[in-house]
């Protein structure tokens, strides 16, 4: 019996979890749209005249402009960049003032390697991003201007 459990628990964890989470997701999507579907169908029976168009851009929520997607990417790159050098720090001073032993100070700094490198590749994400998409940036913000 332990080893069917010893089994189980490691596909439960690894294969249905995930799935679970994906249908989730996907039934999710699919409730959202048919929802659309049924307000626009019940506009166009009220309202034959109806402007499908103005319509459409109130129902779907706005898409974040590339500005703030990259901004977002700085964010969360400071924040574990930051987070990092903490954790490596802290592994640091409890290792030479010796207020833990060994395991908890590898430990810790170990993660703070593993989110230094999370916010070091963000940051550079960040700016890789930002030099492609300047003229981007520039025509999305002129687009904006002219509505």
């Amino acid at each position: 019996m332990e080893d069917l459990v010893a089994i189980l628990v490691p596909l439960g964890c690894g294969m249905v979890l995930p799935l679970g989470i994906v249908w989730i997701i996907v039934k999710r999507k699919m409730a959202e749209d048919m929802s659309r579907k049924e307000i626009i169908l019940s506009a166009l029976e009220k309202n034959p005249n109806v402007d499908l168009e103005e319509l459409m851009l109130k129902l779907n929520p706005p898409k974040k402009l590339l500005k703030e997607k990259l901004l977002n990417k700085l964010l969360w790159g400071m924040l574990f960049f930051f987070a990092g050098i903490g954790l490596i720090v802290i592994a640091i001073v409890a290792a030479v003032c010796s207020m833990w032993t060994s395991d908890p100070c590898v430990m810790t700094g170990t993660w703070g390697v593993i989110l230094l490198a999370i916010g070091m590749g963000l940051l550079a994400n960040y700016k890789v991003g930002r030099k492609m998409l300047d003229e981007e940036m520039d025509a999305e913000l002129k687009n904006l201007q002219k509505k």
